[in-house]
């Protein structure tokens, strides 16, 4: 398994990435995007011009046969995309019939921690579309539910590892960033069809979690070796894991199949099939971990080794089998956050996990450490907050707020939401 790793790692290297399309720059050197559609009577234009400015930059790019386009920025934040009017076919206008703003041609857009942000520019006859605030509210609710969605995946697998074996896996980040590589690397680089990219990613992804416990972590427990030292050991492993990727894959970002695709538009939020179907996803990967923890004995055995891995032990369960399935769990569950979290920024990158962890940590501790529906609970509401914050605090502030919303809880219930006492301290 590790030689497989390295190879993978080294197919990512030696491929090169595919050129990037007419209606698409700068993706591949930029981690955040902003994206959209041009459309007359639902019609796409092509070959219209927009610009792109903000933060003391700005591009250029031209919408394609589908009227899309989609371009990298340097960092988060607000900007501002106009559309040149000049390029529309002739006697066609962005026109605001109810004369209330001057330059109807311009979208005001802010790119928060999704890492992408979608201006769209819908013409009628005479009208174009305006985003009011309830609009923008049902936006980040929406963004806000996926993004919750999708941190629950990284965060059960982190809360069960914690929960079974007392371990803060710090190197949880290249689990989530291996499962976007691995995605990356049959999906984009060997052609694969993505359908069946994604299956074997997860495979993997899974495997490096069995590999995980069985070439480190259970030798450690045998050895008595006590948490702090484990923590550090995970520490150190999750930096050098991390600058293998970099090593390996470089620095820029890689685009997935369709990750730039927002040919399905829901009302005026800009969702794609992508948002839509990635929701699907983790909600039923959700009630199936829920059915496999409540319904399975296999998951109560996970349950009562979480609670107290000594009675779990005297009463004839072999809690080091469970915490290998609990890796192995542990590890699938990451490589699909991260193929999730790849489309929701969206792009691949070496760091990609990293981003999230503090998120991911943070979810765990406010729904309750070691509790696997604290866990979900903890990152519904991270996400939440993480979106929904954009409407009154600057963007570059959304994970502070998420961090201090923590603290604040914990203040009131140091145990977190659904967490017990006893397990404090």
């Amino acid at each position: 398994m590790a030689g497989l790793f390295v190879t993978a790692l080294a197919a990512l290297t030696f491929a090169g990435a595919s050129p990037a399309m007419a209606d698409e720059v700068g993706l591949d050197e930029y981690d955040f995007r902003i994206l959209g559609n041009v459309q007359l009577d639902g019609e796409p234009l092509e070959d219209v011009l927009l610009v792109i400015e903000g933060n003391g930059f700005d591009v250029e790019v031209e919408t394609d046969a589908e009227g899309r386009w989609a371009v990298g920025v340097p960092e988060n934040g607000d900007y501002s995309v106009t559309l040149d009017e000049e390029t529309l076919p002739e006697g066609i206008a962005v026109i605001d019939e109810e004369g209330l703003d001057d330059t109807p041609n311009v979208r005001d857009v802010t790119i928060g921690p999704s890492g992408s942000t979608v201006a769209n520019f819908f013409i009628g006859e005479g009208e174009r579309n305006t985003v009011s605030l309830a609009d923008q509210v049902l936006e980040r609710v929406f963004n806000g539910l996926n993004f919750g969605l999708l941190l629950a995946l990284a965060a059960i697998g982190l809360s069960l590892i914690f929960g079974t074996t007392g371990l803060s896996n710090f190197a949880h980040a290249e689990l989530i960033t291996f499962g976007g590589l691995m995605t990356l690397l049959f999906g984009s680089i060997l052609g694969m069809p993505i359908w069946i990219a994604i299956p074997i990613a997860l495979v993997l992804s899974a495997a490096l979690g069995w590999v995980n416990d069985a070439a480190l972590w259970r030798p450690l427990r045998a050895r008595g070796v006590g948490l702090i030292p484990m923590m550090i050991v995970s520490i150190g492993l999750s930096l050098a894991v991390r600058y293998l990727y970099q090593y390996f894959v470089g620095g820029g970002t890689s685009q997935l199949p369709g990750a730039t695709d927002s040919t399905l538009s829901i009302g005026a939020f800009g969702l794609s099939w992508i948002d839509v179907g990635s929701m699907a996803i983790s909600i039923i990967v959700l009630l199936a971990v829920a059915y496999f923890l409540l319904r399975t004995r296999i998951g109560k055995a996970t349950r009562a080794v979480s609670d107290n891995p000594s009675l779990a032990a005297a009463s004839g369960i072999d809690v080091d089998r469970v915490i290998r399935i609990v890796w192995v769990m542990a590890g699938g569950l990451a490589g699909l956050s991260g193929i999730l979290w790849a489309y929701f920024r969206p792009g691949v990158s070496w760091d990609m996990g990293f981003q999230i962890l503090l998120l991911t940590f943070a979810a765990v501790t406010l729904g309750g450490l070691g509790t696997a529906f604290g866990a979900l609970v903890g990152s519904l509401i991270v996400g939440f907050f993480v979106e929904m914050s954009t409407l009154i605090i600057p963007a570059d502030m959304k994970y502070v707020g998420a961090l201090i919303i923590l603290i604040l809880v914990l203040l009131l219930r140091p145990q977190g939401i659904l967490g017990r006492k006893e397990r404090i301290g």
